[in-house]
């Protein structure tokens, strides 16, 4: 499966009577994406917010963030099974705009969304700061049931990035990026002295509200498989939006996933990144039996000799983490496992909950618990009204003029267990 990826460079975004890009700047109709939100009768209103590198705002509670994107070329349409009918996509060609997001916020689902600060001493700890941001602020109808609200909002981010990613449709890429992975043997064939690799990417899928989507099927409901890496690139994978906040993979991790991206980089060089077993997180000792136990009949069936394996969450996955590990060493491949830590506030604590002898490499992405302050900012998207609930937060956090102390566990993808942050742990 070959995938061209043209990146548009988007250096700011402001509305525009037609969504578009010129010359680096993305113009969104901020009422077609209202009309586009509220085709949705689970929705009581909306509005279109920006956000921008530098400006003085923060916006939460953040449920998803989502890069648009646009198939040119080639099977399907992005994000198949959700937004699109269910057909195989990962070839032909697909335009990103890169440095801009959709995301979605405004009254909270649960208690596991974040914040995401534009500037000030935070925005060091978030890739959102970053980039240009279309903030749709989502407000259900009265009573809408909990899960109800959750599908909603989760529609409209799709919906609303997959309108302004066909802005990219017809605009000439900065840069053109080549994946390719071959069917499996053709694979191993073209390397045949390099190591086998895969990446075991395992998917939040717990239930009640923690939950993945692929090609559109809760990932709780299927059972571990192999896939082409190119496939998540157009939006195989979704985010069901809730997990904390601090290591949520939104649907803009999945499509940028850097597990993958580093493989693809390594590819042919000093391994053969061979493609991606797909595995779910689970609730039962049973389930996460079974499951693990596939994932490594799976390498030793491939004959793979190497996997980086990445969870999502933190607590109970972490023995779906633990499991995957000892079953494919014990196929025979040699294990990395990339996660993040929370040993408590004074860092004495273990900080994973479950291990295992054969966790000997461990890639750390910082620790969560560390708390901050959140300095006051002129514009809020969305509310603060929910601070002292979210994870990181704690009742008597927040001060009236907005400022709040608060663990980093709060920041959207702060510490997410794929390596997209800029936190990490060392030895000395």
């Amino acid at each position: 499966m070959r995938l061209e990826l043209g990146k548009i460079f988007i250096k700011d975004v402001q509305f525009g009577e037609k969504t578009t890009v010129e010359k680096g700047v993305l113009y969104v109709n901020k009422q077609e994406i209202i009309d586009l939100a509220m085709q949705d009768d689970r929705i009581k209103s909306v509005n279109v917010e920006l956000a921008r590198p530098g400006e003085s705002v923060r916006i939460a509670p953040v449920k998803d963030v989502i890069e648009p994107r646009v198939k040119v070329e080639g099977s399907g349409a992005m994000f198949p099974g959700m937004t699109n009918k269910v057909k195989t996509v990962g070839s032909g060609r697909t335009h990103a705009l890169v440095g801009s997001t959709v995301l979605t916020c405004g009254k909270i689902v649960g208690f596991q969304e974040g914040v995401i600060d534009m500037s000030g001493p935070i925005a060091k700890y978030c890739p959102f700061s970053e980039t240009n941001n279309v903030c749709i602020v989502v407000e259900p109808v009265e009573g809408l049931e909990t899960h109800a609200y959750e599908a909603a909002a989760r529609m409209v981010g799709l919906k609303a990035a997959e309108y302004v990613g066909k802005a990219g449709l017809d605009v000439e890429p900065d840069e053109v990026v080549v994946y390719e992975t071959k069917p499996l043997l053709e694979q191993i064939k073209e390397y045949p002295d390099l190591p086998k690799v895969a990446y075991v990417h395992m998917l939040q899928s717990q239930g009640l509200l923690h939950d993945t989507y692929y090609y559109g099927v809760d990932a709780k409901q299927f059972i571990p498989t192999f896939m082409y890496p190119t496939e998540i690139m157009d939006g195989a994978i979704t985010s069901g939006n809730c997990v904390a906040p601090c290591d949520k993979v939104t649907t803009f991790h999945h499509l940028n996933n850097p597990v993958i991206e580093d493989l693809y980089k390594r590819h042919g060089k000093d391994l053969n990144f061979v493609g991606v077993i797909l595995t779910n997180e689970n609730v039962y000792l049973a389930d996460k039996e079974r499951c693990s136990d596939m994932v490594g009949k799976l390498v030793e069936f491939l004959g793979i000799d190497g996997v980086l394996i990445t969870e999502e969450g933190y607590g109970n996955p972490d023995t779906d983490l633990m499991m995957n590990c000892k079953k494919c060493t014990q196929a025979g491949a040699k294990v990395v496992l990339i996660t993040d830590e929370f040993p408590g506030r004074d860092g004495k604590s273990q900080s994973v909950a479950d291990a295992t002898p054969e966790a000997d490499a461990v890639a750390s992405c910082g620790q969560g618990n560390l708390i901050e302050h959140f300095p006051a900012m002129d514009k809020v998207i969305g509310m603060l009204d929910y601070v002292e609930t979210m994870i990181g937060g704690y009742k008597g956090c927040i001060n009236e003029d907005g400022s709040f102390d608060a663990e980093l566990q709060i920041i959207i993808a702060s510490t997410i267990a794929n390596g997209y942050n800029k936190l990490t742990a060392r030895f000395y």
